[in-house]
């Protein structure tokens, strides 16, 4: 992959003096929800812009700057592809400049992503949907067709990670995997609400069988606690009901690994503060998202709400509701 490259510009204002707005660049793999993003962004005040050039994006902020106060989101994503190394280094640029340039990478699984894709027959941005078979070929038939533009997607992916990785590491990752577009709407608007100068803990519970969030920073299993699914009472309710939350603090593991995550958050807290991480998402996993990763997502978001701006996610209970 060719390294992203440093550039020259001129700074986006002249006066130090003059109020430097936010901006929300939506990027990401194609076929995550990025369009999705886009509106609910949209639907919460934001003029938005798709498929932007990188190469204008300076010039548009600047006119942005000069005639109007509005919030701005931008979608920059790898149908731009040769214009993709100018992006990093300009990031860096506009917040060195004191721009307020919120980066949201949305992601997912392969296998959800050619679902998705499979599902709409829209072709990949780098898929070769031109490519024909040689002259004189014998045709193929239709399951190795089939096959073959399965390969062809997976491919295309894989290059739209390698080209994007970057890009990634400096972003705040939003994983659709198992979103609907009602869930997504609703992290995008909590994420854009949150301050983005001070630190916000993002608490995310799942269910393992579903699969690890792909935007989880640091990953707690919670599967080796007492399980309240095998309570009959308890099965059909979820850690936000009172009778699970008595029953899990009855127990003493589950008392002694809430400890343990609280000190080891509480002690590595001030250092992402000072690395300037705008969010760092936890994600505590059970079998199935309903009842032990829930409690503790709500009984950490508590515990922390008073020292940092939290957010919680429940990704299964969410994609119920």
């Amino acid at each position: 992959m060719t390294g992203f490259t440093e550039t020259q510009a001129t700074p986006l204002s002249d006066n130090d003096n003059s109020e430097m707005r936010e901006v929300v660049l939506v990027t990401g793999i194609s076929g995550s929800g990025k369009s999705v993003a886009l509106h609910a962004l949209e639907d919460a005040g934001f003029f938005c812009v798709d498929n932007l050039p990188p190469e204008l994006l300076r010039d548009f902020l600047r006119l942005e700057h000069e005639r109007s106060h509005r919030r701005v989101a931008i979608a920059v994503d790898v149908r731009s592809a040769g214009s993709l190394p100018y992006l990093l280094p300009l990031v860096k640029q506009l917040r060195g400049e004191g721009l307020t340039v919120r980066v949201l990478f949305l992601d997912a699984s392969t296998d959800a992503l050619v679902r998705r894709f499979s599902e709409t027959r829209r072709p990949h941005p780098l898929s070769d949907t031109e490519a024909d078979p040689p002259a004189g070929a014998p045709a193929r038939r239709r399951d190795d067709r089939a096959a073959d533009g399965r390969r062809g997607l997976i491919d295309a992916i894989e290059l739209e990670r390698e080209l994007l990785a970057e890009l990634r590491e400096i972003s705040t990752v939003i994983d659709t995997s198992q979103l609907r577009p009602a869930q997504l709407r609703v992290w995008m608007r909590d994420l854009v609400r949150a301050d983005y100068n001070r630190l916000t803990l993002v608490f995310e519970s799942f269910a393992f069988k579903h699969g690890v969030p792909l935007d989880a920073d640091y990953v707690f299993d919670v599967r080796v606690l007492p399980n309240p699914h095998y309570i009959r009472e308890l099965r059909p309710l979820t850690g936000r009901d009172e009778g699970v939350a008595q029953y899990l603090q009855s127990q003493p593991d589950v008392a002694e690994m809430m400890a343990m995550i609280d000190t080891f958050l509480s002690r590595w807290l001030p250092a992402f503060e000072d690395d300037q991480r705008s969010y760092l998402t936890v994600a505590i996993g059970c079998t199935g998202g309903q009842h032990r990763s829930v409690y503790f997502v709500e009984t950490l978001a508590y515990r922390f709400g008073g020292r940092v701006a939290t957010l919680k996610r429940h990704r299964e209970l969410d994609a119920r509701d």
